[in-house]
């Protein structure tokens, strides 16, 4: 038995299947996807310190080089047609993996008449369509020249074929004003290169249009200050400005990734919740306020904002069917964070002519029809947990990270103990996080030992006024604010704390 292993052919094999068994076991390492940048001088030109500069040579600046990298592979003077010809497409092509990308801005070199003089050796026909020039060089060798758009339209097939994402882009307008207005592209090489996308199905970011608007509103004695040495080539400057128009397209873009990957000025932390959290317009009316007023000073103002969008009177029902959800979700993007809070009015009847904000006591997947009296048409209504699970599933789909919060107690006592939601809303809240693999602050529990620890003479007195025994005063709520922030300091695998004042 012995011999038999020692052999080295038994040897190999055995290798051979380890190999293949970790290959199998082990998650392949995610590559780096690639943001290919393909055009002429305006996307890449001269180096640092020059003193013309293309928008790609600072495209990267603006993406998360953890996740994706840019390869400008743009030439100064090339048209469409040039970079085909001189092989430059063909190298591009063989370094293209499925996922990457590919942005092709041209049309700045592609005007003149095309034939074999200096003048026109980069010049295509204009427009789209199949029409052709056939060219005879001196030494005898032979080229077709086609139009503008069915070079575009090259690039996109090419790119599709490898599995890329092209997206193309009208050429970024030239320094040229008439009665105050930038000359635009709109008509001939933006209008194509349009057509060339629609056509093949790739995106499209209208450049031509995004700088131009900005270059109006600036006006000329503005702009020409971005352009050094003629009315082509930006200085850097101008250039940064013109990567950065890139990065808005890209944003605006449906549908398409490659959004995810752009850095952010700084994330944003979104509040949302009833009035334990903001009361009213957040501004102390009645001498009220919620715990999500005394947030922001906690974190880095640098690093970090925070938007309180919590409605007084709402529960996880009304806070989605008053719209007031979906206006959270159209602001938040990739990397931003959702502390949410509900509960203390989900306890409501579901169909009473007051408001018609109750839900369904659990968290489980109950559902019932109703008749809502305030909207005056059917309704669905769910459990409390289903909300919930609603808006931590909507807030993961757009790569935010949710954080569910039980809700406060209320100024209740029995036998010198503040009572808490163990057994319903603080567990349903608690139930949903770990359902959905959500963080989770247990901040009824929180409160409740706090108000407990301090007693219930202190805590009436200093946290709450006389009449009321939901809705904290200014002291209770700066309170309840401190709690959160020692909890989210606690929370596992969670980077929202790296964003706290030290």
């Amino acid at each position: 038995m012995h011999k038999f292993y020692s052999s080295p052919y038994v040897k190999f094999f055995i290798l051979c299947a380890l190999l293949i068994n970790l290959t199998a076991l082990t998650p392949q390492m995610e590559q780096k996807r690639t943001i290919y940048l393909i055009g002429d001088s305006t996307v890449r030109n001269g180096g640092e310190g020059n003193l013309q500069r293309g928008w790609g040579n600072f495209l990267e600046e603006f993406f998360d080089t953890t996740q994706v990298k840019v390869s400008n592979q743009a030439m100064a003077g090339r048209s469409t047609r040039t970079f085909i010809k001189e092989g430059r497409w063909e190298k591009v092509m063989e370094s293209i993996q499925a996922g990457d990308y590919v942005i092709m801005q041209f049309g700045h070199n592609e005007g003149s008449v095309p034939d074999t003089t200096r003048a026109g050796y980069r010049g295509v026909l204009r427009g789209m369509g199949d029409d052709t020039k056939e060219l005879t060089w001196p030494d005898g060798s032979k080229e077709t020249v086609h139009t503008y758009g069915w070079y575009l339209e090259k690039f996109i097939k090419d790119a599709k074929s490898k599995g890329a994402i092209p997206i193309v882009a009208s050429m970024i307008p030239r320094n040229k004003f008439q009665d105050n207005e930038v000359e635009r592209a709109n008509q001939d090489f933006g209008k194509w290169a349009k057509d060339a996308a629609r056509r093949q199905g790739a995106f499209f970011i209208d450049l031509n249009s995004i700088v131009a608007d900005q270059y109006d509103k600036w006006g000329p004695d503005v702009v020409k200050g971005l352009f050094e040495r003629d009315h082509t080539h930006t200085n850097e400057a101008g250039a940064r400005i013109n990567a950065w128009s890139v990065t808005e397209g890209i944003r605006s873009l449906k549908e398409c990734d490659l959004k995810n990957y752009l850095k952010k000025n700084k994330p944003t932390l979104f509040l949302i919740g009833d009035s334990t959290v903001k009361n009213g317009q957040g501004d102390g009316a009645g001498g009220l306020w919620g715990w999500g007023d005394f947030i922001a000073p906690y974190f880095d103002s640098e690093k970090i904002k925070v938007q309180n969008h919590a409605l007084g009177g709402t529960s996880s029902r009304t806070f989605q069917t008053y719209g007031l959800w979906q206006r959270v979700m159209d602001k938040m993007e990739p990397g931003d964070y959702l502390i949410m809070q509900f509960g203390h009015n989900d306890s409501s009847p579901l169909d009473d002519e007051a408001r018609a904000r109750g839900t369904i006591k659990s968290a489980g997947l109950e559902a019932k029809n109703i008749y809502n009296p305030i909207t005056k048409r059917q309704e669905t209504v769910y459990s409390y947990g289903q909300y919930l699970r609603q808006m931590i599933l909507a807030a993961k789909s757009k790569g935010v990270t949710p954080i569910v919060c039980s809700l406060i107690p209320r100024n209740n006592w029995e036998n010198g103990k503040v009572l808490t939601a163990e057994n319903d809303y603080a567990l349903w809240a608690k139930q949903v996080a770990e359902d959905t693999e959500t963080a989770f602050i247990d901040l009824n529990s929180i409160v409740a030992h706090q108000y407990d620890e301090l007693g219930e003479t202190h805590v009436r007195t200093n946290f709450f006024n006389e009449t009321d025994h939901t809705h904290t005063i200014l002291e209770g709520a700066k309170f309840n604010a401190e709690l959160v922030v020692e909890a989210i300091k606690k929370l596992n695998e969670n980077q929202l704390s790296s964003y706290l004042k030290d």
